[in-house]
């Protein structure tokens, strides 16, 4: 029999008809629809049975569309629910000795064949329609147990997959109705574990969906992945085939389904659909893969984003992979005169990356002024965003400032931009934190300390950089019992693996009370965890995800054995760090330190000024090089004051940079400029806290 279906549509569940045609024939329904209507089921059946020449199950099949499509849906489903469908589809299952395998798109002239010319589709049509009855009565479980069956059904009739000779089959159309029906049944019937099932048989399956219909199905089991906030697990072994990918969590199963949805556009096989790239972003940025997510943008075809869009898209995802020089130059690109100078959002952002590098600053300053001005009527509330960035950019600029008057210009009109911005936005705890530690720079311990504790009880004490703000600046007010028991606290709020800096930080306060045994024994605890650390990840790199960082572990023992003139301990921990980052600056110093208290100067000096030459802005190794050069060669005090210039630049509240920059005046004549010096590194020592402030930010 040919394929049964309406002249007003194709579908299920479009607009009412007037005709049935069926093998070529027409029918009015105005009789059927009269004695469904007076609920005379059989009759009606019979009716058209006599007409058409139908069995049973396909006038049944036509009747209940019919109602379903003139919305009696509970009619609807006494129609079918009259069907015998299981029967129906027992015949249309092979012979056990006709199921062997076949490859996809093959058929044999045997009963496969007549498998495919038999009408299924009427009778799975029927099921399909009877699941939607049941859905739109809120019966969802009976629901989802009747589609179901659909799949079940082809699967016996196709127990190699569906073959290409039908394709066109009105079946595969309800196939393809039932697989994206299926998960939503289930999730309606609050059953996530078949949710589960039913998206990845779907996907897995060999039934010919087409394109657009798998499709929406990846992208659906895709935001259920992401959303749902279930832990869906590993696809079942059985799924899974040998030397292939396959996910270990939910997150890796998104990414997976949303990059193949991506390819299927790239090479034409699916529409575009621009929120497939917003929910592989998010996906991609929970993990840090925003270099990912950048390829996936530059690999969209021109067009499909206007380009300003894209720039800024393509900024944002090199910004998070910390390529900052390539996203500040997109940015730049997009503020083109003949772009969108004015875009507040890139203005912003253009300023967030200028504000992290001294040399960048003035441009910064620059971007956020623009930033302030635009921002008005409904931007307005971003106000204080642009004040918070030009207040860091301006603390930036004032580290490469020519002079010090500029300088402290600068540093003036950065606290003021700050506390503009903390009367606009009195609650973000950013800008408290950023607001706290400028004053704290600038030796205003009192408003440091109340904008700490500020920022402390706004995060609940849930960041371990406020416990050390609080703890630095008690140590800079000289109370460090105080400051012992604020890390204390910390300790015991914050998870083991976080608990690194402050373990660091508590080492650093026992050595400022003059009790360095205490500090090494904590050292060891700290050496300790690194190792359950090991244990727990299976790793021994040192990645930005470690939370207790080794390498700095080994560099503060061997600091702290310097400090004690134990060299032997020192060298050993310093060989300790050096396998960890065999050249870095922080081991460089440490070398330099070594040998010059071993009396090798020369060494010393090569050490430290490679280290230098490694880090232009590492002030304890500009220090260093500069006594050094200041002991050894008087011809050298030029450089030397030039190298101490260059440290007060970066940290303008070093106490032994003033103080030896006040030695080479000494010895070069200039005793009032030493008088200065000296004096300010006198003020500057009695506040000196246990870390620098500026490596917070």
């Amino acid at each position: 029999m040919a394929e049964t279906g309406t002249a007003a549509s194709e579908s299920a569940e479009e607009a009412p008809v007037r005709e049935l045609c069926v093998n070529g024939a027409y029918l009015k329904t105005d009789e059927f629809e009269a004695k469904l209507d007076e609920g005379k089921i059989e009759e009606a059946e019979a009716s058209l049975r006599e007409a058409l020449s139908l069995s049973s199950e396909d006038a049944r099949s036509l009747l209940g569309k019919l109602e379903y499509q003139r919305s009696n849906i509970e009619s609807a489903l006494c129609v079918f629910e009259g069907m015998d469908i299981q029967a129906a589809i027992q015949k249309l299952i092979p012979p056990p000795d006709e199921k062997t395998p076949l490859r996809k798109g093959w058929s044999r002239p045997g009963s496969m064949q007549a498998v495919a010319q038999q009408p299924a589709g009427p009778v799975l049509e029927a099921l399909y329609l009877k699941s939607k009855c049941l859905q739109k009565l809120g019966r969802a479980t009976e629901a989802a147990d009747e589609c179901k069956t659909v799949l079940d059904s082809i699967e016996k009739i196709f127990p190699q997959g569906i073959p290409e000779v039908i394709s066109d089959n009105k079946m595969q159309e309800t196939l393809n109705q039932a697989a994206e029906l299926l998960p939503e049944l289930w999730k309606q019937a609050d059953n996530y574990d078949e949710v589960i099932a039913a998206y990845r048989r779907a996907l897995l399956s060999q039934w010919n969906l087409d394109n657009d219909c798998c499709a929406r199905i990846q992208k659906r089991f895709a935001m259920f992945l992401l959303y749902s906030g279930l832990d869906a697990g590993p696809p079942s072994l059985a799924a899974q085939i040998e030397g292939s990918y396959t996910p270990r969590n939910n997150l890796e199963e998104a990414i997976l389904l949303l990059m193949l949805l991506n390819r299927k556009y790239l090479i034409g096989k699916t529409k575009w659909d621009q929120s497939v790239m917003d929910h592989l972003g998010f996906a991609l940025s929970l993990c840090r893969q925003t270099s990912v997510l950048a390829q996936k943008f530059e690999e969209v075809m021109p067009g499909v984003f206007p380009r300003d869009d894209r720039w800024k898209a393509l900024a944002l995802c090199y910004n998070g992979a910390g390529e900052n020089g390539v996203s500040l130059n997109l940015l730049r690109k997009t503020l083109h005169k003949d772009e969108t100078p004015n875009d507040l959002v890139t203005l912003l952002l253009a300023a967030n990356i200028c504000s992290k590098d001294s040399l960048l600053a003035a441009e910064g300053v620059e971007y956020a002024q623009r930033a302030i001005s635009n921002a008005n009527g409904a931007d307005e509330h971003l106000k204080g965003v642009g004040l918070r960035l030009l207040g860091l950019c301006l603390g930036k600029q004032a580290r490469v400032a020519p002079s010090d008057f500029e300088r402290s210009h600068l540093l003036s009109e950065a606290l003021k931009s700050l506390d503009g911005a903390i009367a606009l936005e009195q609650n973000n705890p950013e800008l408290i934190f950023e607001l706290a530690v400028q004053y704290a720079e600038h030796r205003n311990l009192s408003a440091a300390l109340h904008y700490a504790k500020q920022f402390t009880d706004a995060t609940a004490g849930s960041m371990v950089k406020g416990w050390r703000l609080l703890a630095m600046i008690l140590s800079a007010q000289n109370r460090y019992p105080e400051a012992e028991m604020v890390i204390d606290a910390a300790l015991d709020e914050t998870a083991k693996w976080e608990q690194g800096p402050l373990f660091r930080l508590k080492a650093q306060l026992k050595i400022a009370q003059s009790l360095p045994m205490d500090a090494i024994e904590i050292y060891r605890y700290l050496l300790a965890l690194v190792q359950a650390q090991k244990n727990s990840f299976g790793s021994t790199s040192q990645g930005e995800d470690d939370r207790i960082n080794e390498f700095e572990v080994w560099i503060g023992l061997t600091n702290l054995y310097s400090s004690l003139s134990h060299w032997k301990d020192a060298e050993i921990c310093l060989g300790k760090a050096m396998e960890l980052k065999d050249y870095s600056v922080e081991s460089l110093h440490q070398k330099g330190l070594i040998n010059e208290g071993c009396g090798n100067i020369d060494e010393a000096m090569t050490n430290y000024t490679d280290a230098v030459v490694l880090d232009r802005e590492y002030v304890p190794t500009l220090v260093l090089l500069s006594s050094l050069m200041a002991r050894t060669n008087s011809e050298m005090l030029p450089l030397a004051r030039s190298c101490l210039s260059d440290a007060l630049k970066v940290h303008t509240t070093n106490s032994m940079a003033w103080y030896f920059l006040g030695v080479v005046h000494k010895r070069d004549g200039r005793i009032a400029d030493a008088i200065d010096c000296f004096q300010a590194a006198s003020i500057l020592e009695e506040s000196n806290p246990i870390e620098h402030f500026a490596s917070l930010l």
